[in-house]
């Protein structure tokens, strides 16, 4: 029985102990993600101790630690030293908007990639549906797309040294479906998965759906170190590796040549399967010099090339290219979970890039993020240098800050402010005090100098 009463004692999550069974840590941690997923329990709510709960529930302490830290793997919970347990953020998911003085939320958070860039785009809509095979598009094709679209990612795919045929190449509807496509069919439940300590937030909640397992893997200004992608390969269990090598999310991190070198040399000495992930379609150089990881091990890599931060967000399209070894099981997968992109997004796709269109938008972009981030670099003139002059979003540290990331979030949208911190990025069990400003997504630069404004003043304010 509970050496306690709990009568006049609030705990602020109570699950209910008839529906625990045996094995009791599973049950309960299942119980904590179903509450946090439902919404139930909101992000930043701190969770009652370990020793206090078992007390309620009468069980172990050590139950459920077990349950705590199922949790805390999945990235569903966080510790902070001195201070508890607390619900993570999910990936992806923002905090209901508030609005500042103006009435309107200035969105530093979701990366939107100058979406106010769309005469191009309407352009080529209008131009696909004056074609005369347009009704063919609206008719039942091959899941990775027709023909002559697959043939101009491939084409597109060339310009960052992708060299794949239209029979190795795939069309999904965005880059996350690639990514979840290929850990359901090519890794098993289990699996690690070798990532940066701070990635992708939507790979982070695709792998815990698919029950894959991250192994953060500690790096440096250059990206992952290939010492200790070899030191986790010894420990065995890393079934792949995921790398956005050209400005990585969120980091702003790119691997220059050498470091891809010698990461491709611990991947093939391993045999381990490679996501590459590229956001930006943007070359890091101009000079011939740059190579990707797909060129370098053509036989274990799925390249991914997503249109949406680049090209248009409102287009769900990306391409994929895969080698041979890969094909059946990749296609397999793709069919049968039906998340082929819709045909005429796929058509508006091809006709941006066979008429040069594609290209200049993304010179237009790298412009406007040129300017974005002087204006970034003025304002935090101490922030983390971004490893692509023309990066939509910027990492940066708030080392100081007392509050935790959700917490700050929340300061800051009540403030009319909508940023991302460290916890949406982490498989780590304690995050560091970082958060990532999308400074692609104002719709204009006056817009985004005070949302920098607001945030600088928020860090000073909470360090007082």
């Amino acid at each position: 029985m509970p050496t306690n009463s709990f009568d006049d004692f609030y705990l602020s999550w109570i699950p209910e102990r008839t529906l625990l069974k045996r094995p009791f840590y599973l049950t309960l941690a299942n119980a904590l993600e179903a509450d946090i997923i439902s919404g139930k329990l909101a992000a930043g709510t701190r969770l009652p101790p370990q020793r206090e709960l078992a007390d309620f529930l009468d069980l172990n302490f050590t139950t459920v630690t077990r349950a705590y830290d199922l949790c805390r793997e999945k990235n569903l919970i966080y510790g902070v030293t001195g201070r508890g347990t607390f619900v993570s953020p999910l990936p992806g998911k923002a905090f209901t908007a508030g609005q500042g003085s103006s009435g309107k939320v200035i969105e530093l958070g979701v990366v939107k990639g100058f979406d106010q860039i769309r005469t191009p785009v309407i352009e080529a809509s209008s131009s696909v549906l004056q074609k005369g095979y347009i009704g063919e598009l609206y008719a039942y094709t091959e899941p990775a797309g027709h023909l002559h679209q697959r043939a101009a990612g491939a084409h597109w795919m060339a310009r960052m040294d992708v060299h794949a045929d239209s029979e190795h190449t795939a069309i999904f509807a965005g880059a996350q479906n690639v990514i979840s496509t290929a850990l359901l069919s090519l890794f098993r439940i289990g699996d690690k998965l070798a990532v940066d300590e701070y990635t992708y937030s939507n790979l982070i909640g695709t792998a815990r759906l698919s029950h894959i397992r991250l192994e953060p893997v500690r790096g440096d200004e250059y990206g992952m170190l290939p010492e200790e992608l070899e030191n986790c390969c010894r420990a065995g269990g890393i079934r792949g590796v995921f790398l956005m090598p050209n400005c990585a999310n969120p980091t702003t991190c790119t691997l220059p040549e050498k470091r891809k070198d010698e990461l491709a040399e611990v991947i093939a000495r391993n045999g381990l399967l490679l996501l590459e992930d590229d956001n930006t379609g943007i070359p890091p150089v101009q000079d011939g010099s740059y190579r990707s990881m797909f060129s370098r091990l053509p036989e274990q890599t799925i390249y991914i090339c997503g249109s949406t931060m680049a090209l248009c967000s409102g287009l769900r399209v990306a391409f994929a290219a895969f080698p041979e070894n890969f094909r059946t099981q990749l296609l397999n997968a793709q069919f049968h979970l039906n998340i082929r992109t819709s045909s005429l997004d796929a058509e508006i796709i091809t006709e941006l890039i066979l008429s040069g269109k594609a290209g200049k938008i993304l010179e237009q972009k790298a412009e406007l993020a040129r300017e974005r981030n002087r204006i970034f670099n003025a304002v935090f003139p101490d922030a983390v240098p971004s490893g692509s002059p023309a990066a939509f979003f910027r990492w940066l540290p708030v080392p100081d800050c007392p509050v935790d990331g959700p917490a700050l979030e929340r300061e800051l949208q009540l403030k009319g402010v909508n940023i991302h911190s460290a916890n949406r990025f982490t498989a780590l069990r304690t995050p560091g005090k970082f958060i990532r400003l999308a400074i692609s997504s104002p719709d204009t630069a006056e817009e985004l100098q005070a949302g920098l404004n607001i945030v600088k003043q928020s860090v000073k304010s909470s360090k007082a």
